[in-house]
């Protein structure tokens, strides 16, 4: 128990937290925090934005009361673009234990926050373009603070990572009445990899061209890749990975490769 624990913080902390990460009190993150937050103590925010500006974990926003379906599905075409439209690793998909869903992306080097910024406002533009919520204001395009999954909310529910196929069965609760496995939280984190700075550079300058607009302050002296070999070719088409069709079958051979027991919230038809 205690080594899974401490495997599933040290993925965490790889994929998503910088040196030296504070809270949202200013107070360090630290390996103890984070071991008291799995195990059912109070989540923690953490600051997505360090003291000199930089930002290394990315974190889209899907929800709000009503229209979970719409939330989904909005996801998944950013998701799916991410990997299909600009070769970028898979993201991570998590519940929040209240209303919505987050994408999770991991940068192996951070990046100001002005750049973070603009790279997610763009991807909503360019991969959701006819996107809108009658139902609730819009999530905002850049998260400053988050609490990483696994953690028990107020509500009594708890955030968690999910495999990417089965979110629609949470389009109504995106929480869960339980503790997750830690071996199933692990499964989902460890095999994921942070996106380089050229990756993040390419899909960037890919996402600037298609949008026309100008680019901010660059990440790294390097000049940026430049688009001209590639574009961005809009929302998704019906090939590759279509994460709201997943079949129960691959979800279940996705997990037991994983060494995941699957457990489902209802009853199948």
């Amino acid at each position: 128990m205690k080594a899974r624990m401490h495997k599933l913080i040290s993925e965490l902390a790889r994929l998503y937290l910088a040196d030296g990460q504070q809270d949202t009190d200013g107070q360090p993150v630290t390996p103890e925090v984070l071991a008291r937050q799995v195990s059912g103590g109070q989540a923690v925010a953490a600051n997505l934005v360090s003291e000199t500006g930089q930002v290394r974990a990315l974190v889209l926003e899907f929800g709000g009361k009503g229209g979970g379906d719409k939330h989904w599905s909005d996801l998944c075409a950013i998701a799916n673009a991410l990997q299909h439209e600009l070769d970028l690793p898979a993201p991570a998909v998590s519940i929040s234990g209240r209303t919505s869903f987050y994408l999770w992306l991991s940068l192996e080097t951070p990046v100001p926050q002005a750049q973070a910024q603009q790279f997610l406002q763009l991807l909503r533009t360019v991969f959701l373009p006819a996107s809108t919520d009658i139902l609730t204001a819009a999530p905002a395009d850049f998260l400053e603070s988050v609490e990483l999954p696994p953690c028990l909310q107020p509500s009594g529910k708890w955030a968690a990572f999910i495999h990417p196929g089965m979110g629609a069965s949470f389009a109504d609760e995106p929480g869960l009445d339980m503790p997750p496995p830690l071996q199933a939280q692990l499964g989902f984190v460890e095999s994921l990899r942070s996106m380089t700075a050229a990756q993040f550079a390419k899909a960037l300058a890919l996402l600037q061209q298609h949008a026309g607009v100008a680019p901010v302050a660059a990440a790294a002296p390097t000049a940026a890749p430049t688009a001209a070999s590639a574009t961005v070719k809009g929302p998704p088409s019906s090939g590759g990975l279509l994460l709201q069709d997943a079949t129960l079958e691959d979800i279940v051979q996705w997990l037991h490769a994983r060494n995941i027991e699957p457990t489902f919230r209802h009853r199948l038809p």
